[in-house]
C-alpha cells in the first residue's frame, strides 16, 4: 500500500512539473510542487515508521532525498540544470523506501540506478527534442550543412589520421595477445571506429548548431519577460520582476537570452524505466549478451 501511494505520488508530481516545464512561455517549475512532494514522502516515512516500529524508513528517505538533492545542486552551480529541476530529482530521491520494491532488476538502490538512468533517458530525450527543433526551424539544417562544408577539410584530415591510428592499434592489440592477424577484421573493426568516431563529431556540430541557433536568442528589452535568462548568467535562473526593471531603466536597446531543452520530463520518463527495467546498463548488458 505504501509502494503504490509513493509511486502515485512521485509520479503525478515528476509529471506535473514536466507539463509546467514545457509551457510555451518562459517559465520555471513551481516550488510548491517539489516541496509538496518531499512533505508527503517525509509524512509518508513517518506512518510507516510507526507501523514497522522502525526507524528505518525516515532514515532512508531522508538519506537518499538530501543525497541526491546535493547532485542536483551541483548540477545547479555548474549552470547545467534550473533549480525546479535539482528539486525534483531530490523528491524522488525521498520516495526511494517506496519505489524499491516495485523495481526490477535492480543491482544498486534505487535512487543510483535512477540518477543513472535520468542521464540515459535524458541524452535520449534531448537528442529526440534537438531534432524536433531543427525541424521546425530550417536555418539549424542549413547551418548545420553549413558548419560541416567549412569543416570539410579537417574531417578529412582527421579522418586519414584516425583510421591510421585505429588500424595501428588493431595490429597492436593482436601482437600483444598474440593472435593471429586478420587482415579482413582489422579493416572493418577500424572502420566502424571511424564511422563511430565521425558520428559523434557530426552530433556534436548538430548539437551545437542548435544551440547558437535555436536556444541564443538576441530581443528587444521591450520583449524581455520575467523569467528569461540572459546569456551572460552562470546560474539557470530566470530574470526576476525587480531584474526586469532594473534592466529597462539601464536604457539597453537589446539584450542576448539563452534557452535550453525542457529537462523535467525525463524525470518522470525516467521512473517509468526504472520501475519496470531497473538498471538500464545491465538490462541492455543482458540483452545483446
Amino acid at each position: 500500500m505504501f509502494e503504490v501511494i509513493g509511486f502515485l505520488i512521485a509520479f503525478i508530481g515528476s509529471f506535473l512539473a514536466a507539463a509546467f516545464d514545457l509551457k510555451i512561455t518562459p517559465t520555471e517549475i513551481p516550488d510548491e510542487i517539489p516541496h509538496a512532494m518531499i512533505a508527503l514522502a517525509l509524512i509518508l516515512a513517518f506512518f510507516k515508521c510507526i507501523l514497522d516500529y522502525s526507524l528505518s524508513p525516515l532514515i532512508e528517505s531522508s538519506l537518499y532525498g538530501i543525497l541526491l538533492l546535493a547532485f542536483g545542486f551541483l548540477m545547479y552551480r555548474f549552470g547545467q540544470w534550473g533549480g525546479g529541476d535539482a528539486k525534483v530529482l531530490a523528491a524522488i530521491g525521498f520516495f526511494s523506501p517506496f519505489l524499491s520494491p516495485l523495481s526490477k532488476n535492480l543491482y544498486f538502490p534505487f535512487a543510483f540506478s535512477y540518477l543513472v538512468n535520468v542521464f540515459i533517458v535524458g541524452a535520449a530525450y534531448m537528442l529526440f527534442y534537438a531534432f524536433a527543433l531543427a525541424i521546425l526551424n530550417r536555418k539549424i539544417f542549413s547551418g548545420f550543412l553549413k558548419s560541416v562544408k567549412s569543416s570539410s577539410k579537417i574531417i578529412l584530415v582527421s579522418s586519414f589520421a584516425l583510421f591510421s591510428l585505429f588500424l595501428a592499434g588493431n595490429f597492436y592489440l593482436l601482437h600483444v595477445f598474440g593472435l593471429p592477424i586478420d587482415f579482413y577484421s582489422i579493416f572493418s573493426n577500424s572502420t566502424l571506429l571511424l564511422i563511430f568516431s565521425l558520428a559523434l563529431f557530426l552530433l556534436w556540430i548538430f548539437v551545437k548548431t542548435v544551440e547558437d541557433v535555436a536556444f541564443k536568442k538576441r530581443i528587444p528589452v521591450s520583449k524581455l519577460r520575467v523569467g528569461d535568462v540572459l546569456l551572460e548568467s552562470k546560474l539557470w535562473e530566470g530574470i526576476t520582476e525587480k531584474e526586469l526593471k532594473k534592466i529597462k531603466a539601464s536604457k539597453k536597446k537589446f539584450v542576448w537570452i539563452k534557452e535550453g531543452v525542457r529537462f523535467a520530463p525525463t524525470f518522470p520518463l525516467a521512473l517509468i524505466f526504472t520501475l519496470f527495467y531497473g538498471d538500464i546498463i545491465f538490462s541492455l548488458l543482458w540483452l545483446f549478451s
